[in-house]
């Protein structure tokens, strides 16, 4: 099977809930810059990463400028179940409140790159070209571990590569338009509690287009409002699918089951900012992201192989649409040096337990993140590094009575969840 493959969608495959676009997949980090003010940063003068945070800002720079950055994301946290299963079959014994299992997140680190371009035409037009994730995860527990039947080991890895062209249309606008692809790649692994020889593993990626606009209003010199539209991305899937779990949970004969196929689509979203310039030294931004994480209320899978011409795997999700909240300031402490801080909150979208929806794929709860860098910059460059750390809520998850299932528990608890980040930019005006 060719390996041309849905990734961000691939993780409801093995009847696992859906992997893509919860909260906990959003990515924020597209610059050291943009990571030390929490993601408020609309309106940062000659900055190319302007190309992620709001394209229509892309009027803000001078000439020809080129950047790259990397942000190291390291996620930590620890688990409960409930409930005891019968290693061989038969129902989950004891009652809700009896606790199982433990363990951790064990440390899976992963970064979350950018690069950008900008070429200023004219006096009034703009071209900028982008590549930076917007969604991924990477989480991993112990192979054979009660959570390991949900999720063994998961990377998913997600690029938007852009196109944007920005236009000011006069002494207080300033607009933009573009299109992306958004490229997708996933790994999966899975095994069954207490036995480390059934497990499954399943690879993919994908190709997908969207499109964005923004657009700026000066209300004078100090005060700047914008607003940036993402469109949804629709992905549709095919997948190679390596395992004995999966057939043995429907009774079939090892290696029956080989493929898979399913559609995904990656939320909308808005971006309204609101700038202000104290003075020509220090200035702050607040900013709010909604998205419409609601588009996630069930996936449907067929898996298919040699022996199985359809089998629906149905995943409810559930989720609600949410809200990030941030606020940024930054400070020039001399003509090349500048500090920058901030603190962003991000709302859960994960329906809690006893409701259906979360999962260890998606291990984490409400996120707040506080974030502090500095930046040197000349006449021909600038240089950034930033840190944050991101503490992460309480998320419960609801299991399966049935230990022949992917989740032999009847509930769960991700616990003392939190992110290390570390950013890093350089950028260079031709």
């Amino acid at each position: 099977m060719k390996k041309h493959l849905l990734a961000l969608s691939a993780a409801a495959v093995l009847l696992a809930p859906q992997a893509v676009g919860a909260e906990g997949f959003s990515i924020n980090e597209w610059s050291a810059e943009g990571f030390a003010m929490g993601g408020a940063r609309m309106f940062a003068e000659n900055d190319a990463a302007n190309m992620a945070y709001n394209p229509a800002s892309l009027t803000k720079i001078k000439g020809e400028v080129a950047k790259i950055s990397a942000t190291y994301i390291s996620p930590h946290g620890k688990y409960k179940t409930y409930g005891v299963p019968d290693p061989n079959g038969g129902t989950v014994q004891g009652t809700d409140s009896r606790e199982f299992s433990h363990g951790h997140n064990r440390v899976h680190p992963a970064w979350a790159p950018g690069s950008y371009y900008v070429k200023q035409v004219n006096e009034k037009e703009w071209f900028g070209f982008g590549a930076y994730s917007r969604f991924g995860n990477s989480c991993q527990f112990e192979p054979g571990s009660i959570p390991g039947a949900n999720n063994t080991s998961s990377k998913i890895n997600g690029m938007s590569i852009g196109m944007n062209y920005a236009r000011k249309l006069d002494s207080k606008w300033s607009a933009s338009v573009g299109a992306e692809v958004n490229y997708a790649w996933l790994q999966i692994d899975k095994t069954k509690p207490f036995d480390l020889t059934t497990k499954a593993q399943i690879e993919g990626e994908s190709y997908a287009l969207g499109w964005n606009a923004a657009v700026n209003y000066a209300f004078d010199d100090k005060n700047e409002m914008g607003v940036v539209y993402r469109s949804a991305v629709n992905h549709s899937m095919e997948a190679n699918v390596r395992e004995n779990l999966i057939s043995k949970m429907y009774g079939l004969p090892d290696g029956s089951i080989t493929d898979a196929y399913g559609c995904v689509t990656l939320p909308e979203s808005v971006m309204i900012g609101y700038g202000h310039k104290f003075n020509d030294k220090t200035r702050v931004e607040l900013n709010g992201t909604w998205t419409r994480w609601s588009r996630f209320d069930r996936f449907d899978m067929t898996l298919s192989g040699p022996n199985v011409p359809g089998v629906i795997s149905p995943s409810t999700r559930d989720w609600k649409d949410g809200w990030r909240y941030a606020i940024g300031v930054e400070h020039k402490l001399s003509d090349k040096y500048s500090l920058l801080a901030g603190i962003a909150y991000d709302e859960s979208s994960i329906p809690d337990y006893p409701e259906i929806g979360a999962d260890f794929m998606v291990p984490t709860g409400t996120r707040t993140t506080f974030t502090i860098g500095t930046q040197y910059h000349d006449d021909k460059q600038t240089l950034a590094l930033a840190i944050g750390y991101m503490k992460v809520g309480d998320l419960n998850i609801a299991g399966s009575v049935n230990p022949e299932s992917h989740d032999p528990y009847h509930h769960a608890k991700m616990y003392d969840s939190y992110t290390k980040l570390v950013s890093i930019s350089y950028q260079y005006n031709f």
